[in-house]
């Protein structure tokens, strides 16, 4: 997080070593103390967020100040900010009396890139230009509900949250598939499940099924073995039989359809969710290149593309099914 550098002395203050600094200004308020701080950029004395002026700081733990609003906080959550605030005629307070400038300073065990991505997140504001690592991510998310925020308002499709988060899908199906699951966010567990079809179930462990919870856990399984189901069934029906000719009667066409079987048998043998077309077609392609009958050949080959396109509408079905049934347990 880019932070901007307050300080009581002449000295030239360490910037934080995640972003660079901006140039430093004096903070008249802690001028006795001698004290080096850094403020947020995004949230700063007078930044232009909301349509009243800050009136309360959040200290993160790694000593970066965040100007925010009391209101904002409060009207977000549903335990006064973990009950580290307290409305009192009218006023934001904090037990203990600390202030700067007047306005009270509330200290918190997030550090300073997480609470970033936090406070943007309550805000509605993109932080796309910080690029938060997935750890942050989910720090973020823990805060959210830490602090008595509807985290399903603030990670649903649409949202900056939910789009970062899936960027991550890709690397990290299952810890972006977990989070969803612990917090009943079905959106993102929809969207992160394509990414899990690779993804080998028994490497599951007890931890990571407790914390996705039980219903998200059979969801993945049965993601998994519907896909598997489906392409057995695909399978089963052969290519159709064309009209007897002199040259392939019924009988010939029968080795046609004893040979489409035992391909099928074994791609269904070690069928796997992610089963690539281009392995459908390799296995299939050179049963019909075999057949000296054309009209044989013509009927493979058909019932091979068909076969191709049918599983690969098997990705979009799947889903599909997989996010109705997140409506149910």
């Amino acid at each position: 997080m880019t932070c901007k550098q307050l300080s009581s002395t002449h000295q030239v203050p360490t910037p934080p070593p995640s972003e660079a600094a901006s140039p430093c200004t004096p903070n008249p308020s802690l001028a006795d103390g001698g004290v080096t701080v850094a403020v947020s950029t995004a949230f700063f004395p007078g930044a232009q967020i909301d349509s009243m002026p800050a009136d309360l700081i959040l200290a993160s733990s790694d000593v970066v100040f965040f100007y925010v609003h009391s209101h904002k906080l409060l009207s977000s959550s549903n335990n006064k900010f973990n009950n580290l605030l307290r409305v009192d005629g009218g006023g934001c307070f904090k037990g203990g009396g600390n202030d700067v400038s007047g306005i009270p300073l509330v200290s918190v065990a997030e550090n300073s890139a997480v609470l970033n991505i936090l406070l943007h997140t309550l805000y509605y504001m993109p932080f796309s230009q910080y690029t938060p690592t997935l750890d942050i991510l989910l720090a973020a998310v823990a805060g959210l509900k830490k602090y008595g925020m509807q985290v399903q308002e603030y990670v649903t499709q649409g949202t900056h949250l939910f789009q970062h988060l899936l960027l991550h899908a890709p690397l990290n199906p299952l810890e972006v598939y977990i989070l969803a699951g612990s917090h009943d966010l079905q959106g993102l567990a929809v969207a992160s499940s394509a990414h899990l079809l690779s993804f080998q179930l028994c490497n599951i462990t007890d931890e990571m099924a407790q914390r996705m919870g039980p219903v998200y856990l059979k969801r993945l399984f049965f993601l998994h073995l519907g896909r598997i189901e489906a392409l057995k069934r695909l399978l089963t029906a052969p290519p159709t039989a064309h009209e007897p000719t002199l040259t392939c009667n019924f009988m010939e066409q029968k080795e046609m359809v004893r040979a489409w079987a035992l391909a099928a048998a074994y791609l269904a043998w070690d069928a796997k969710p992610d089963l690539p077309v281009s392995t459908v077609r390799q296995t299939m392609q050179p049963l019909a290149d075999k057949l000296t009958c054309a009209s044989c050949r013509q009927a493979m080959s058909d019932r091979i593309k068909q076969l191709i396109t049918q599983w690969s509408a098997v990705k979009v079905a799947q889903i599909l099914a997989f996010l109705k049934s997140t409506g149910s347990s």
